[in-house]
């Protein structure tokens, strides 16, 4: 039997109910650069991952097992944090420690996916 890892995260596929207004909010709010856009699918470089938006899995979906949620690193979440709430980005709580000299402060997409940015607070 081959000794067969799996090691790496090509993409990650978000079931999307507005693949207009998703794709607006990755590009245009959160800043990730649009890959390329086919048949009810948004491809976009999330910095080593490939995050697809899709409408074919929105209509896949059913109730979720657990929660599930995408954590976009950044390098200052405070400023982050700012710059993201001055594009309107409303969140679920302001930058808080949540692991040694890491922290966190979570939002919600238009579809209610759960997302995060993470990492150190240098501001």
């Amino acid at each position: 039997m081959n000794d067969i890892r799996l090691t790496q995260i090509n993409n990650i596929i978000l079931g999307v109910t507005d693949l207009a207004q998703s794709s607006a909010f990755y590009r245009e709010t959160l800043g990730l650069e649009l890959q390329f856009e086919w048949d009810g699918f948004v491809f976009l470089d999330a910095g080593g991952v490939v995050l697809a938006l899709s409408t074919a899995h929105a209509r896949l979906a059913t109730p979720p097992a657990g929660a599930t949620e995408v954590v976009f690193g950044v390098a200052d979440v405070t400023a982050a944090h700012q710059a993201l709430s001055a594009r309107g980005v409303e969140f679920l709580n302001a930058p808080r420690n949540v692991t040694g000299d890491q922290w966190a402060a979570n939002f919600r997409d238009p579809d209610g996916h759960l997302l995060s940015i993470f990492g150190p607070e240098t501001a």
